[in-house]
């Protein structure tokens, strides 16, 4: 598999910049899993961390999901990977976790993700609230926090990557 990864066009309108950046980073952290084994993806790199490629892959599923089902669209979505009893779950793989699934599960929680997104201007407010705060997010919002939560996590994936066999870039 090669990932397609382009940045968007300088001259984008905002709503194209912001799923563009979007989108650049989702493949990202699919090209930082590429050409490695069910085994690597599950390895950390160094310890204390148990932090996996593959747990990161599983973790922007549940993040995807929450997102753009439970807070959008006010979905009664429950997470994928996690639990009240272990909220971590997402991150915790074991050798029964394969990538194929890992991979087809969050490549469909970003379809879903997109489909959702469209029926939205920049400015709607989301239908349901943060279980936490009760706040609703206009897009705009939700876009911007995406980008940062996966730009922080490809920065964990670029030191897991070169821990594993040395490959270093973007």
């Amino acid at each position: 598999m090669t990932t397609d990864r382009r940045e968007p066009a300088t001259d984008a309108d905002e709503r194209a910049m912001l799923e563009g950046w979007l989108d650049y980073h989702r493949s990202t952290l699919a090209r930082k899993c590429e050409g490695l084994t069910d085994a690597q993806l599950r390895t950390a790199s160094v310890s204390p961390s148990s932090l996996t490629l593959l747990g990161l892959v599983r973790h922007m599923a549940d993040v995807e999901r929450g997102w753009y089902r439970r807070v959008l669209m006010d979905e009664d979505a429950g997470p994928i990977h996690y639990s009240e009893t272990d909220p971590d779950g997402d991150f915790r793989v074991t050798p029964a976790d394969t990538w194929k699934e890992a991979y087809a599960t969050w490549q469909e929680e970003i379809a879903v993700a997109r489909r959702n997104a469209a029926g939205f201007a920049l400015d709607d407010m989301s239908r349901g609230t943060d279980a936490r705060t009760g706040e609703r997010f206009n897009l705009r919002w939700l876009h911007t926090h995406m980008i940062e939560e996966y730009a922080r996590h490809n920065g964990h994936a670029d030191l897991i990557r070169e821990a594993l066999d040395g490959a270093t870039g973007d």
